[in-house]
């Protein structure tokens, strides 16, 4: 059976804002999030569909608050809440968050490709 651990997941980001692990699990991705400030990451899903994640994911807060953003009402996460993300949100995260989450493989590959694109052209600018 497949497993991980976060100190075994590959590193994928490694930023001042944040540090994100994952590993793929049975067409699942697993993500161990902290973040390290205030993060408004709206800008970077612009290009996908209402420029919103698409990406549906389960997860867990295991420090902070998580807010996730629908176009009509807003969720807020706590330290011990588990949680269900749909397609059509963007999140918002305070310093010393932590999340565990778990997502398709192909939709948060489809996702990330468009977060990098928008990542590269802010760094270029």
């Amino acid at each position: 059976m497949p497993r991980t651990r976060k100190d075994q997941a590959p590193l994928v980001l490694d930023e001042p804002e944040i540090t994100s692990r994952h590993a793929e699990l049975g067409g699942y991705t697993v993500v161990f999030e902290a973040y390290h400030a205030d993060v408004d990451p709206a800008e970077l899903f612009r290009g996908l569909p209402d420029d919103r994640c698409q990406c549906p994911h389960w997860g867990y807060v295991v420090s902070g608050r998580l807010v996730i953003r629908f176009a009509d009402h807003e969720e807020t996460y706590q330290a011990g809440d588990a949680y269900y993300a749909p397609a059509g949100h963007l999140p918002l995260v305070t310093a010393g968050t932590e999340v565990i989450e778990f997502s398709p493989t192909a939709g948060l590959n489809e996702t990330m490709a468009v977060l990098g694109a928008n990542i590269d052209a802010h760094a270029h600018a």
